[in-house]
């Protein structure tokens, strides 16, 4: 099944002197995040956005559709407004899926310190023999 390319989906901003504006997403209960200023809760909100939407995806959860602005407007409080955030979601899976990830690996002490001597990269040379290893060229 083709994966969506954009979601739009309705953000409440939440306004209280003395904090961070919060920003959270009806549709989406977990889908949370807060900022100093509206343009950087507006910034964290469409990061949390993808990346929540990305987990959904990975794990197989089904995506609600989203509210229409129109009937949220009715249940606002005077401290809360709504921002529609939209997220281009194959720029997050490839950040995602090509992320860097830390590995623990166990070397004899005299291979290491040979290695260290010839500033041997390790990842560089993992990456290389897995790619090999896997017939992944």
């Amino acid at each position: 099944m083709k994966q969506p390319t954009n979601y739009i989906y309705p953000a409440i901003l939440t306004f209280e002197e003395g904090y961070e504006i919060a920003v959270t997403f009806p549709d989406l209960p977990g889908c949370a995040t807060s900022g100093e200023t509206e343009a950087e809760a507006l910034l964290c909100a469409k990061e949390a956005l993808g990346l929540h939407l990305f987990g959904m995806e990975q794990d197989g959860d089904i995506i609600p559709e989203p509210t229409s602005v129109k009937s949220l407007m009715e249940e606002l409080d005077s401290n809360e407004c709504i921002s529609v955030i939209d997220v281009f979601m194959p720029s997050i899976r490839a950040a995602q899926e090509n992320k860097s990830i830390n590995r623990t690996v166990t070397l004899p002490a005299w291979l290491n310190a040979k290695a260290l001597e010839n500033n041997i990269n390790f990842s560089q040379v993992l990456q290389t023999a897995l790619i090999e290893k896997l017939n992944l060229k």
